[in-house]
């Protein structure tokens, strides 16, 4: 009974009534409107949401140009609300207006990802390198590493693969490119390939290429890779050192100071140069570099000898954010290059700062002044055995401690260059 009074309130109007209405609104019954204003006419659908809200949705103009076209126009708006009815009437019940949102951010979600889908065919590998760089490399790391990360692919991908649609790029041509490099030159191919591996892997996350190629090709290339001879750094016999450093101590300027504090600490070079002062804790002597920039990316601490930690003191009253800053600008820090500009200009070609490293080690074995796994532990190196690696938590602080406090006192002269050999006072302890 209820429906067919439902039913018999709709299609109210007729084709007749539609051309000749004037301004104001008429009803079809159901909620559907003809509403004229002016010289212009739009049906609406008027209606209670779900939420109880009173709402009207538009249905589009109303053409009256004739009658054919004004009774499709009415044809169309009653279908239009016969669907907003259904979607009223369902269960759980629908708004017609939020229906009609979702499918309209639907439809625009799906063309920007067509759009975007046949600029990803199209966008080559030096565009999506690029990209990478500029939203993840440039605002994280520094400027000369930055800089440094897209030229080592500018310079060394060929011009063909390079402007190659990335998508287009096969594993073969990737294979032949990354062989012949790092038949070249070992350490560049290894860059070079890290950092592709970071773009492929950041295109495939966005839907740019099926798989990332170049992680495909990592353990191929690993079992290629055959081993290089290692050469070692040009290094000063550890007799010579106690001269040395009394020549280097005579010497002024913050490069000399640097070059003297590596030495006692056995550190590398850009571990000394990047040295900011939350690193220290002059209280207890102690020197802590984070992972981030350490070679084996784990953290390190060093224990400061007297003398390490009185130039540590020294250069605190320059007030630069860094320990060993430029003397250009102590703003930033001593350039990497600092060190050996210093020894070259000591005329000592012959040795690099890195090589200071052996000189530690040479002395500190030939003398048995501490096990080798303390000596090992001073230097930062990574223990080779994975396993014995993951078990052996020992930190040797102790022993750490007074190895590079003898070696203080062995570069000082303190330690008379005949009796070196009778050093081994850690060991006996």
């Amino acid at each position: 009974m209820a429906k067919r009074k439902l039913v018999a309130r709709l299609n109210l109007l007729t084709v007749r009534e539609v051309l000749n209405a004037t301004e104001g609104e008429l009803s079809d019954g159901g909620g559907l409107l003809l509403r004229i204003t002016g010289s212009y006419a739009a049906w609406v659908f008027r209606y209670t949401a779900p939420s109880s809200r009173r709402r009207e949705m538009g249905l589009g103009s109303c053409d009256r140009q004739s009658a054919k076209a004004a009774g499709a126009s009415l044809s169309q708006a009653r279908e239009l609300a016969g669907k907003a009815r259904e979607m009223l009437a369902s269960q759980p019940p629908r708004d017609p207006i939020d229906e009609r949102d979702k499918a309209k951010a639907a439809a625009k979600e799906a063309e920007a990802q067509r759009k975007a889908a046949k600029r990803n065919v199209f966008a080559t590998l030096a565009q999506v390198a690029r990209s990478y760089h500029e939203t993840v490399i440039e605002p994280a790391r520094k400027p000369k590493f930055s800089s440094n990360w897209i030229n080592s692919l500018e310079n060394h991908v060929p011009a063909g693969l390079w402007q190659k649609p990335i998508a287009e790029i096969t594993r073969v041509e990737l294979l032949d490119f990354l062989r012949q490099i790092q038949n070249q030159m070992a350490d560049t191919a290894q860059k070079v390939r890290q950092r592709l591996d970071e773009v492929f892997d950041d295109a495939f996350e966005r839907g740019m290429v099926p798989v990332n190629l170049v992680a495909m090709l990592r353990t191929k290339l690993r079992k290629e890779n055959r081993p290089r001879r290692s050469i070692p750094f040009p290094s000063m016999p550890f007799l010579e050192l106690p001269g040395f450093m009394t020549t280097l101590r005579e010497r002024p300027g913050i490069s000399a100071r640097c070059l003297e504090f590596t030495i006692l600490t056995t550190a590398r070079t850009g571990e000394s140069v990047g040295a900011t002062w939350r690193e220290f804790n002059l209280e207890a002597a102690t020197w802590t570099i984070p992972g981030k920039r350490m070679k084996g990316g784990e953290t390190h601490i060093v224990y400061l000898s007297a003398r390490a930690l009185a130039i540590v003191l020294e250069m605190q009253k320059i007030g630069s954010p860094w320990v060993f800053p430029s003397t250009n600008d102590l703003k930033k820090p001593m350039s990497n290059m600092g060190m050996l500009t210093l020894l070259k200009r000591m005329k000592r070609t012959d040795i690099t700062v890195h090589g200071f490293r052996a000189t530690f080690s040479t002395w500190a074995n030939e003398t048995a002044s501490a096990r080798p796994d303390v000596i090992e532990a001073c230097l930062a190196h990574r223990e080779g055995d994975k396993i014995r690696a993951a078990y052996n938590r020992a930190q040797f602080s102790a022993e750490r401690r007074k190895l590079l406090e003898n070696w203080a006192e062995y570069v000082d002269g303190r330690q008379p260059v005949a009796n070196v050999f009778e050093l081994g006072t850690l060991k006996a302890a």
